[in-house]
């Protein structure tokens, strides 16, 4: 009998790395003609979602996520779990390692289907896996308010002051009442509910909330969050009902004690010395000369194109986004500049340096210029998985050109994502002349470092 294989592929924003990911991971299953499912939880939501039958009789998972995918589902088989990026680089070697897994039995995992929906937070652990599902879940309400606040731009910078207007209600729909008000509490609301499920969500975002309010901003959130999912979680495992009550606990017990603990760390402990910390880095921010604007423009745009989407780019772009809603927005500028310039320099490469790719490579370079326009960094990685020590330096360097001059223009942002696309629109960048010509700087010095280092193919 042939052997029937799963996979499940996540990244935080649900975007790049979901899709490449899947599509790696069949493309590599057909060449070996295995049958595969890959179920995609990306931006749109769960697609191909796997049902319990297809599970049990699966020879085996491969969990390739950054984030949350509800692996507790899978509890009795054998799963192959690796970072989303893995899965775009070495497919044929994930697939080789879930066939040569010994298979469990499919009675067995019916029979622990039950028990694992009581206790699906069991097979969950990780912080920065918790962090990323939370950041996951706040990123549509970052772009979705940050492109709203941008378009009420186009009608001045200060046209959103005159109350009735069209860009007064562009502005209180994206902004602090709207989708930048929800930001931190739903970024601290599903870290906790990463950590302790549904019992979790309630303080998490009450948690959240107080961050937002006492101006504890994101690093706030982030700590009500972990604290609000560990203390339902200890609350999960601590309090022993008769079997009759225990509906009590999900939906009474925990919600009431985490919250209220939470609340109170955050008022009472955790909420001042945050702010202070907060506060002190947004007027640091605000005030850094040129040198120290140059070296953190440096720092982001090396972060950026470091793993191309992975847990250092996303470290810089989460940073750059929680500042946003403290109205600094210089860091968000950098680091979408850098984000964009890694496959716009591998497409000039292709263009100037021909010898020294493949036709594939080529063909490649032409979807990477897409990527890159759009912002989507991730369009670099066919190419460093092909030849890392060569691109990865190259794209460094290109990036952190990039993420510097942007900072030494004075260039900010107000739209978190969008690429090129937003560019257009007025006021939603400043300098952006300037702006523009650190992208092409940066594309660049990509192309001339990869040009030169770059072996010519035979």
């Amino acid at each position: 009998m042939a052997k029937k294989i799963l996979a499940v592929t996540a990244c935080p924003t649900g975007v790049a790395h979901t899709y490449m990911a899947a599509e790696s991971l069949a493309k590599a299953a057909k060449e070996k003609q295995v049958e595969i499912k890959v179920e995609t939880r990306g931006a749109v939501g769960v697609e191909n979602e796997f049902t319990e039958k297809e599970i049990a009789e699966a020879h085996a998972i491969i969990v390739a996520a950054d984030t949350d995918v509800l692996e507790s589902r899978f509890e009795g088989k054998p799963v192959v779990k690796v970072p989303v990026a893995q899965a775009i680089k070495d497919p044929n070697g994930l697939i080789d390692r879930a066939l040569d897994m010994k298979a469990a039995d499919a009675d067995d995992y019916l029979r622990q289907v039950e028990k694992t929906k009581a206790n699906r937070s069991a097979s969950r652990s990780g912080p920065y896996k918790h962090l990323m599902t939370g950041v996951s879940h706040m990123l549509p309400l970052v772009v979705a308010g940050g492109l709203l606040i941008a378009i009420s731009f186009i009608w001045g910078i200060k046209a959103f002051e005159v109350e009735g207007t069209l860009p007064a209600a562009l502005m209180a729909i994206g902004g602090g009442t709207g989708a930048f008000g929800l930001m931190v509490p739903i970024l601290a609301g599903f870290i906790a509910f990463s950590i302790a499920e549904k019992p979790g969500l309630a303080p998490g975002l009450v948690g959240g909330m107080m961050a937002a309010h006492t101006g504890a901003g994101f690093l706030g959130g982030i700590l009500a969050g972990f604290l609000a999912g560990y203390s339902a979680l200890w609350l999960k495992k601590a309090i022993k009902l008769p079997r009759n009550l225990e509906g009590l606990k999900p939906i009474l017990l925990i919600p009431l004690l985490a919250t209220a603990f939470t609340g109170l760390m955050m008022v009472y402990v955790i909420g001042e010395p945050v702010k202070a910390i907060m506060d002190g880095l947004t007027d640091w921010l605000k005030s850094i000369g040129s040198a120290n604007a140059v070296l953190l423009g440096l720092l982001l745009g090396a972060m950026m194109a470091f793993d191309m989407g992975g847990p250092v780019n996303k470290a810089a772009y989460t940073f750059a986004v929680g500042l946003t809603a403290s109205q600094v927005y210089g860091p968000m500028a950098a680091v979408m500049a850098a984000g964009m310039t890694p496959p716009l320099g591998l497409w000039l490469a292709t263009l100037i340096a021909r010898k020294k790719f493949t036709q594939e490579e080529k063909d490649a370079g032409k979807s990477a210029a897409v990527l890159g326009i759009s912002f989507i960094t991730e369009g670099a990685i066919p190419f460093a998985a092909s030849d890392p020590f060569r691109v990865i330096p190259s794209i460094m360097a290109g990036s952190a050109v990039t993420g510097a001059l942007s900072m030494l223009f004075g260039a900010t942002l107000k739209a978190p994502h969008g690429g090129i696309f937003v560019l257009a629109i007025p006021n939603a960048v400043t300098n952006l002349g300037l702006y523009a010509l650190a992208i092409a700087i940066g594309t660049v010095v990509t192309a001339l470092m990869i040009s030169i280092l770059k072996k010519t193919v035979n």
